[in-house]
């Protein structure tokens, strides 16, 4: 008779209550990181060929220097943003079968926070691009810093509070 209450001595309990083996937890992690990689992915490819496009545009023979120096550091941030956001895909074909699954989650989920912050920057980089295009003045600088805040407070400072308040809560 199983003297830990009748349990499946293969199974651990999480701290958020979900009754999973090492391997389950590994899996359903790896499924929803799978879903928000092709949120991330599908918005980048859609903004990396925007910036692929923009090269044979007639008008960008007309851009200043300046604005030839973001545009080349934005499709190197969004370059590098593809690499980070793709890296996982790749990981986990090459580890595949060799049960590292818990191990392929957590770096796969580095690489893609890594890639979150390329896509901010690439993102901030686009808008300056084209705000510096579009007003032709400061206003550009202004309107984009304050785009940047919006979306650092909503993809990164609210998740850190949310993780940071949940810390506090499980404590009590």
């Amino acid at each position: 008779m199983a003297t830990n209450g009748g349990k499946d001595p293969r199974r651990d309990a999480v701290s958020d209550g979900r009754d999973e083996t090492e391997a389950e937890r590994a899996d359903r992690r790896w499924t929803e990181l799978l879903q928000e990689l092709r949120v991330a992915q599908t918005g980048m490819q859609i903004l990396f060929g925007f910036l692929l496009a923009v090269v044979f545009q007639p008008r960008f023979t007309e851009l200043n220097d300046v604005d030839h120096t973001i545009f080349v550091i934005t499709v190197a941030f969004g370059a590098a943003t593809v690499g980070a956001l793709v890296g996982p895909v790749s990981l986990h074909r090459l580890v595949s079968g060799k049960g590292l699954k818990p191990e392929t989650v957590a770096l796969a989920s580095r690489m893609t926070l890594i890639g979150l912050v390329l896509l901010f920057c690439t993102m901030v980089l686009v808008f300056l691009l084209i705000l510096r295009v579009a007003l032709h003045d400061s206003l550009a600088f202004w309107l984009v810093a304050g785009m940047g805040l919006w979306i650092a407070v909503w993809w990164f400072a609210i998740p850190v509070w949310a993780r940071h308040r949940a810390r506090g809560l499980s404590r009590r």
